[in-house]
């Protein structure tokens, strides 16, 4: 029993001896790993700095950045591993690197595949960092672009995270993309109200909003005939093309349409309505458009005859009465 604690302390008094030999070694590797990680994030800055001021390469600063930065802590592990073990070699690591290099591709193909799609789109720039973009069922302000995802904040204040192979690969619509931006809405006006008196009135109103550009000008087209009204489509441009700037302009336009056209001249915005018409088609005029139009008659003193089931109107003996008739076998 005591030979075997011997055995045991003298291993750990070892280990001892091996770590102390080794300390200064440790302290050494821990510096120049730490020397290699701030250098890293100070060449990352700086990148980012240089192509701060230039629209076109910020994407293309931020890829380099984070590239420079994981190479140069790469190498700084490769250097304090060396120093820790002088038998390692930096060749030995990349061999294993490349034996595993299949199962790690299998392992973490997703993160390679976000990875990949996130330095396309940092370098392709499809959108940007402030852009406000719709992905499927999410909309809002892109807030950052990183390497595995990206991440949009809502208008209502919330986060969402979508994978950039997801964001490569699905249409993605830039709202923020152009300097200017067209609206529309369409206004449904009466059947019986002239209809350029109407356009134009819908042209004064929109001229008289701020928020509507003048060049391009705003226009109106009559788009659909509906059931209950005639539909004018109005389009007019807005700059800058926020989503704020978007409600701004929707809200002062609607109201000015709807005082110029319903309150100061009595052009009727109508509502949906719906005419329900019973027709009698035993009547000997059913099918015959110049007597009947949408199926009432078209005289109203006139009374159409009852249609006979045999093709022509029996005649009453004299007489016998309705009742009577009706009354036969």
């Amino acid at each position: 029993m005591k030979a075997e604690i011997s055995a045991v302390w003298a291993k750990i008094q070892s280990m001892i001896d091996g770590l102390i030999i080794l300390l200064p070694n440790i302290v050494l590797a821990l510096i120049v790993f730490a020397i290699f990680f701030f250098l890293g994030r100070a060449i990352k800055r700086a990148v980012r700095r240089l192509t701060r001021n230039h629209h076109q390469a910020r994407n293309l600063g931020l890829v380099l950045g984070r590239l420079a930065q994981g190479t140069i802590v790469l190498v700084g592990l490769f250097v304090a591993l060396s120093i820790v073990i002088p038998t390692f070699k930096a060749g030995d690591l990349v061999q294993l690197l490349g034996i595993s290099g299949v199962a790690i591709g299998f392992a973490f193909r997703d993160i390679l595949q976000n990875f990949l799609a996130g330095i396309l789109i940092l370098l392709t720039e499809p959108f940007q960092i402030d852009d406000q973009i719709v992905f499927k069922n999410f909309e809002g302000t892109v807030e950052n672009i990183e390497t595995r995802a990206t991440t949009i904040r809502t208008y209502d204040g919330r986060r969402i995270v979508i994978p950039n192979a997801e964001l490569f690969t699905n249409s993605v619509t830039v709202n923020t993309a152009f300097d200017k931006r067209r609206m529309e809405y369409d206004v449904g006006i009466g059947y019986g109200d002239d209809i350029d008196h109407a356009k134009q009135l819908i042209l004064e109103a929109l001229y008289s909003v701020d928020e509507v550009l003048k060049d391009p000008a705003p226009d109106v087209l009559v788009v659909e005939l509906a059931e209950s009204s005639v539909n004018i489509r109005v389009r007019w441009w807005i700059a800058p093309p926020r989503r704020i700037d978007d409600l701004r302009s929707r809200d002062q336009v609607i109201s000015a349409i709807k005082q110029k056209l319903y309150v100061e001249n009595g052009i009727d915005l109508p509502y949906p309505t719906r005419q329900i018409l019973f027709h009698d088609q035993t009547e000997e005029t059913d099918g015959d458009r110049s007597l009947q139009r949408e199926g009432w008659p078209a005289g109203k003193t006139k009374i159409p005859k009852p249609r006979s089931i045999g093709g022509s109107l029996r005649k009453l003996a004299p007489g016998r009465s309705q009742t009577d008739r009706n009354g036969q076998s």
